[in-house]
């Protein structure tokens, strides 16, 4: 194919030359190969393309035909070709970004205004998921990036850590515990606990922690948003498990206390993920160069 593509761009400058030595000259090759891929095209085709003259050559019935095709194929290749170098130069793209609706408020906003505010000519678009879900769109090829608390399985994944997240139990001031005593596991077990549904990472990584020291958590409410979980924390509902890094707004204002501790659960890393093996677009290189140049360990 790549061969007869080259014929059609000869067919194509001697159609429109209407002559051969005016297409030789413009191809910058000999007038005996445009000749040649002339007539090698119509033995292919089976057809007479071109009428000889004492001016030059004219398109045949079938030629003008072939004509119209060749022309329209041979723009399409040229826009394409064009909008993939504007697309190199930022100038135009997609990029898709997955994460939760946690990440991209409390993270991932600062770089997504300077992207745009560089870049608008490339459109964005964020597909809002939980850890588990966003890296599934990432290995479908759904995403260019995904936002996710330390991925599992990275053997197909290049990962760069953003920040480190760790978990809390938190109350409202007046809520009925002592905020100065330490509590033990099994205290904080006892509670009537306020915690976010088993499918978010943060709170499989919870109840793991509590399994490994040979306690269940029995929470009195779970929920898919993390606002309710404050919102209900915040009324006295009872104590929440949250991640501190996205509460400390209501922390400093008081709205809610932290809970103290005798134990530390290990913190977490939410991590910038691209597929190791795939090469990045231009708009998804250029985001994760962003991220990268102002974090530590870049």
């Amino acid at each position: 194919m790549s061969v007869k593509l080259e014929l059609y761009k000869v067919f194509k400058e001697v159609a429109e030359a209407g002559n051969i030595t005016a297409a030789a000259q413009s191809l910058y090759i000999s007038q005996s190969a445009v000749s040649q891929s002339i007539k090698q095209l119509e033995q292919e085709l089976k057809t007479r393309l071109f009428a000889r003259n004492s001016r030059g050559v004219t398109l045949t019935g079938e030629g003008r035909m072939l004509y119209k095709y060749v022309r329209s194929a041979m723009g399409l290749l040229e826009t394409g070709e064009a909008k993939l170098i504007q697309t190199q130069e930022l100038q135009m793209g997609q990029l898709t970004i997955g994460a939760s609706d946690t990440v991209t408020s409390q993270f991932l906003l600062p770089y997504l205004e300077r992207f745009h505010r560089q870049y608008g000519a490339i459109h964005i678009q964020i597909i809002s998921g939980r850890s588990h879900k966003v890296l599934g769109l990432l290995q479908s090829g759904k995403v260019d990036i995904a936002f996710a608390s330390t991925p599992s399985d990275t053997a197909s994944l290049t990962t760069f850590p953003c920040f480190d997240t760790h978990a809390i139990f938190v109350a409202a001031a007046d809520y009925p515990c002592d905020f100065s005593h330490r509590y033990t596991l099994e205290e904080i077990a006892q509670f009537p606990l306020i915690l976010l549904e088993r499918k978010a990472s943060s709170r499989l990584y919870l109840e793991k922690y509590f399994l490994q020291n040979g306690l269940h958590l029995h929470p009195e409410i779970e929920l898919g948003a993390r606002s309710l979980l404050v919102d209900l924390a915040a009324i006295g509902f009872g104590v929440a498990g949250v991640t501190e890094e996205f509460v400390r707004k209501e922390l400093e204002s008081g709205q809610l206390c932290r809970l103290q501790t005798a134990f530390e659960i290990p913190k977490r890393s939410v991590d910038m993920c691209t597929l190791r093996d795939v090469p990045l677009s231009a708009a998804a290189a250029q985001f994760v160069s962003f991220v990268k140049e102002s974090l530590p360990g870049a």
